[in-house]
């Protein structure tokens, strides 16, 4: 027989609304304790909520979308999708994801996202693929949304920026101010293909004006880890190989690191390396790596503004939040 409320109530030593607010997630004080003996009885008795009745009174799936660019492992969203599968477990959800990785995916899940297939989304998207216009149609049908991206102008979602453009200059800079000057670009597909820079090419373009160094070298490499080792060896074989390379993910700058060191070269005496990510990878590679990113990977905040917006009565405001971004210098530059 199935598992009921009231045996999970009783287990757990608490009343029946106690459970009821636990388990779907509202928004009511439950003590920390009370809240994990309720957890916990439920995980013990193997209760879960009847979810496609409640969905049925709801006009609701009880499903949540993660939208990203892959599913290949990228760690920020392996990151962001743990945290949001965790809240979404405890509320009661569960989580469809959808790969956008060119402009008919993204057409298709925004079709998909109109079409009801879960109750809110959390978009985090690279490259141009899913258009200002697309999002911005998308919230205007009164999705629960929250986008990753340092977008503008959209209305009725809430927006959480990174600033990328700072923080990569200021790795740029450091690399400057040690006397390099020939520092490379290497950046992933979509950047390099844009009419004009922005986040982390804008980053290194504006450290190179400051300086008034002259000299782009721009190449791609940064979207897989054989591209970003085969495009570091092809610019330190060369004849005036950089003096520095700046990837667009810390996986690339590690293979750089891989290339350099099979080319016989010292990092960072011949060639300083700096990543974007902060990963934890940076830490054992060797020398440690350089990068940029969020000094801690933790994104219950983003998540949270999904599920406020799922369970207010009313929608809220358009919110906008900015995470934190830094350079850490460490051996590798």
């Amino acid at each position: 027989m199935r598992p009921t409320a009231r045996q999970v109530a009783e287990l757990a030593n608490v009343s029946v609304a106690t459970v009821s607010y636990v388990l779907s997630g509202k928004d009511r004080p439950v003590a920390a304790e009370t809240r994990q003996r309720v957890l916990d009885a439920a995980r013990q008795l193997g209760y879960t909520p009847n979810q496609a009745a409640r969905s049925l009174r709801k006009r609701r799936t009880q499903r949540v979308c993660l939208v990203l660019s892959s599913l290949g492992g990228v760690p920020a969203d392996v990151r962001l999708a743990t945290d949001l599968h965790e809240m979404a477990d405890a509320r009661g959800y569960s989580v469809v994801t959808l790969s956008v990785y060119d402009e008919a995916r993204a057409q298709a899940a925004v079709e998909v996202l109109r079409g009801g297939i879960a109750d809110g989304a959390l978009i985090h998207v690279a490259g141009d693929h899913l258009a200002h216009d697309l999002l911005a149609g998308l919230a205007a049908t009164g999705l629960p949304m929250v986008v990753l991206g340092n977008e503008s102008g959209l209305q009725g979602c809430d927006l959480v920026r990174t600033p990328e453009a700072e923080a990569c200059a200021e790795a740029v800079e450091h690399l400057l101010e040690t006397g390099r000057r020939r520092i490379a670009y290497m950046a992933h597909r979509f950047e390099v293909y844009r009419d004009k820079p922005v986040g982390r090419l804008l980053g290194y373009t504006t450290a190179l004006e400051r300086h008034g160094v002259k000299e782009r070298i721009v190449t791609g490499g940064a979207d897989d880890r054989v591209a970003a080792y085969q495009t570091a060896t092809e610019l330190l074989g060369s004849p005036d190989r950089p003096d520095a390379i700046f990837a667009a993910s810390d996986r690339a700058a590690i293979s750089a690191i891989w290339a350099a060191r099979d080319l016989g070269l010292s990092v960072p005496d011949d060639v300083a390396i700096v990543g974007v990510g902060n990963i934890d990878e940076g830490l054992i590679s060797n020398p440690q790596l350089s990068t940029v990113g969020p000094l801690r990977h933790d994104y219950t905040d983003v998540v949270r503004l999904l599920f406020d917006r799922l369970q207010a009565d009313e929608p809220p405001p358009a919110r906008e939040i900015v995470r934190s971004w830094t350079f850490v210098r460490r051996g590798s530059s």
